[in-house]
């Protein structure tokens, strides 16, 4: 709490006139332009390595960046994630939804040890709350990466896109830069556009494109960013040699 206090008194004497600024610009009439899902490790600060400004896009953040799929919600029974998908894409117009995830992801990092049964047990998860999310809502993606390892890492994997007739092919980690967790952080992120894409409200938007799902992800280590490009079939990282190129991809196929 020093630590905090200490920053607010800074922020008041150094960001909070420019902040005051934007706050007025959009006070009436905020367009944030995308939701962006994230986890909550404190290393990821996506406001920042995005260059957004106050107004600009939703945050929502949990253990692993997991949007639960639609068929665990039965009646009114649900939670923040698709709350907030229908806050910004119905409420807010919002037309781009991005899942952004990163290398050694504590939440992931776990979800790897799960494929041990005794460390997954019923007993286990009752005592770990991050546990249980995980084993609920994050299995499909540690299912995928064991198809995968059956490959030797090599094969691509299958993903649903936007609509139960459309799929993209994802190779993860073709050139074998990343851990074995790494992968299973790829392969979880992507599984998340899946997951969105469940949702019976946002089905229509998805089908006329009026609605679009991207995957980000970010490594710690490097700070280099990482676009999901349907067209390569892989995670390409952002920099001078690939923008112009994923520029297009954006332009052609999101706008």
């Amino acid at each position: 709490m020093d630590r905090i206090l200490k920053g607010i008194m800074k922020y008041r004497h150094i960001d909070k006139a420019k902040m005051v600024q934007q706050f007025l610009q959009v006070r009436d009439n905020p367009t944030p332009k995308a939701v962006f899902f994230t986890c909550i490790d404190s290393r990821m600060i996506p406001t920042r390595f995005t260059e957004m400004n106050v107004g600009d896009m939703f945050v929502v953040r949990n253990a692993g960046n997991v949007i639960p799929h639609s068929q665990h919600f039965l009646d009114e029974l649900t939670t923040n994630e698709p709350a907030a998908l229908e806050l910004g894409c119905i409420v807010n117009d919002i037309r781009h939804i991005i899942v952004c995830g990163h290398s050694d992801c504590k939440a992931v990092n776990l979800l790897y040890k799960l494929q041990d049964g005794e460390f997954a047990s019923l007993k286990n998860r009752r005592l770990s709350p991050l546990r249980a999310w995980l084993c609920t809502h994050a299995l499909p993606s540690l299912e995928k990466f064991q198809q995968l390892q059956l490959t030797d890492y090599q094969k691509p994997l299958l993903f649903q896109a936007e609509t139960p007739m459309r799929h993209f092919v994802a190779y993860i980690d073709p050139d074998n830069e990343f851990a074995l967790e790494d992968k299973l952080s790829q392969i979880n992120t992507l599984q998340q556009l899946q997951n969105i894409a469940s949702y019976g409200f946002l089905k229509k938007r998805l089908e006329t494109h009026q609605l679009h799902i991207h995957a980000l992800w970010f490594d710690i280590y490097t700070g280099e960013i990482y676009y999901f490009s349907r067209q390569a079939k892989r995670f390409v990282i952002i920099d001078e040699n690939n923008f112009d190129k994923l520029l297009g991809e954006v332009q052609r196929y999101y706008m």
